[in-house]
């Protein structure tokens, strides 16, 4: 019996950061109880808080097409099923993450297989893309993966699908969690209500590939996704926007609807929350118990040339404080280094931390990733440590590496800085004791504490690593430098 055409939706597993948690330099020298342990922590922290299903497929998944079948392989938790004849692969593919998409989609393609490839390096990149391909799917792919798969029964697959314009999110589009196994996820209720963004961050590329009006989804059809996916998976809800608060008066009316359904969600905000006292209440009343919210720079200086205008650093304790008082955990994501930072940015961080008594402080080193206005003046500056023009040369870790030289801050400083910074945030005892002070998820913010711990004992581990052995990529310049200053 034809079964129909059969498709393959891969995400890739990176390397390092949450997915790997891998060094960079030492893994292959683990032997014995070392590796055991490390390879432990790995699948925990893989797991439990930090796996969550890939979105942008479980969109792809449930188009559907009659005559083709669709199955989503999750690399983080499965082997490539090979067994099978595939009739189409497509692979999601993040810059940071080529080398490997790349190298999959080769091999697939020697074995008689075709093909697609799409995701946000291939409508940053399409160019970088096209020898390793059959097709390629640009931008936003909700409105042109059922031309894909009617090309696919048809036989007559383009080289390139383009969407007309970005697609209208109020037009209803069911997403299916059907095809999730929930036993590998800490959950598979991840909901998007929204697209876009009104802010130029120069670090972000949010603005870039989505737009710069947040398009929005209908509440109707957000409240009956929760209550569908309600069904299959009881736990905690995800709402992944990136700023679930950008539209102060759909939120409202959101999560008023939501009350009734006494769900559990985290999210992400920004710190104007805070600011809002009638949404804040409405967020804790309808099951919000944690928020991501990105801080970034309490530097002013750094916010002004990164163009972080959200918020005003004066107002950013009393906001995070007015939330926590809620009853809401937060996750401060900041950023050290960026070009407003000196030597005196960590100690101000850390009296930040502990004023506004942060549940996660998560202290990141800016990440130039290639088609952000940061990586093009970084790279028009020559502060950038790896080949520019050689877009594989961009890995994503979990700051493990630097790529970049600092403004105001010399590299060995920095290194020397951030670990002592990271070390001083995450211990043992200060992860036991956020957890047991949050306002909410004392569970998952004492996870997130003690994973955090290993991650950034890995963390200065490479860094320190990479600055003894001088590795770099490129450009020679700026390599000569940090090898003469290291």
């Amino acid at each position: 019996m034809n079964k129909g055409k059969q498709v393959l939706l891969v995400f890739l597993a990176s390397d390092s950061g949450v997915d790997g948690a891998r060094s960079l330099f030492e893994e292959q020298s683990e032997k014995g109880a070392r590796e055991w342990f490390n390879r432990s922590i790995r699948n925990l922290i893989k797991q439990t808080q930090f796996a969550i299903p890939p979105l942008a497929l479980m969109i792809l998944a449930s188009v559907e097409v009659k005559g083709v079948e669709q199955r989503i392989c999750d690399l983080r938790f499965e082997e490539l099923p090979l067994e099978q004849q595939w009739d189409l692969v497509g692979i999601s593919v993040q810059t940071g993450m080529t080398s490997k998409a790349f190298s999959l989609a080769d091999s697939l393609r020697a074995k008689g297989c075709k093909v697609a490839l799409g995701g946000a390096h291939v409508t940053l990149f399409p160019d970088s893309c096209r020898t390793h391909t059959d097709v390629l799917v640009h931008g936003e792919a909700d409105d042109i993966w059922a031309d894909v798969l009617e090309d696919l029964k048809k036989g007559e697959l383009k080289t390139d699908y383009f969407p007309g314009d970005f697609p209208d999110l109020s037009r209803s589009r069911p997403v299916s969690s059907r095809l999730l196994d929930k036993k590998r996820y800490f959950t598979t209720n991840i909901i998007q209500t929204g697209r876009g963004c009104p802010y130029h961050c120069d670090f972000c590329n949010v603005h870039i590939l989505n737009g710069n009006r947040h398009r929005r989804r209908t509440i109707n059809d957000v409240v009956d996704e929760v209550n569908r996916f309600s069904k299959h998976d009881s736990r905690i809800f995800f709402f992944v926007d990136d700023s679930i608060n950008a539209n102060e008066e759909y939120a409202q009316e959101l999560f008023s609807r939501l009350i009734p359904l006494n769900i559990t969600w985290f999210g992400q905000a920004t710190t104007t929350l805070g600011k809002q006292p009638q949404l804040l209440e409405t967020f804790a009343r309808s099951g919000c118990r944690a928020l991501l919210v990105g801080i970034e720079s309490i530097e002013p200086a750094s916010r002004d040339t990164h163009k972080k205008t959200q918020n005003r650093p004066t107002e950013l304790a009393e906001a995070i404080i007015n939330i926590r008082n809620a009853g809401i955990s937060l996750y401060g994501s900041f950023i050290y280094g960026l070009d407003g930072d000196t030597l005196e940015t960590p100690a101000a961080i850390l009296d930040f931390i502990r004023m506004t008594k942060l549940d996660v402080p998560g202290i990141n080193i800016l990440r130039p990733n290639p088609g952000t206005m940061v990586f093009e003046r970084l790279k028009e500056e020559k502060r950038l440590l790896f080949d520019p023009d050689d877009l594989t040369a961009y890995r994503y870790t979990f700051g493990q590496e630097m790529l970049y030289q600092p403004k105001n801050i010399s590299l060995p400083d920095f290194i020397e800085s951030y670990s002592k910074l990271t070390s001083e945030i995450f211990t043992i005892s200060s992860s036991v004791r956020r957890g047991l002070v949050a306002p909410s998820a004392k569970a998952a913010v004492l996870l997130f504490n003690l994973f955090y711990t290993h991650l950034y004992a890995l963390s200065r581990n490479d860094l320190k690593q990479q600055a003894k052995k001088s590795i770099s990529l490129a450009p020679r310049d700026a390599a000569d430098n940090f090898s003469r200053k290291v």
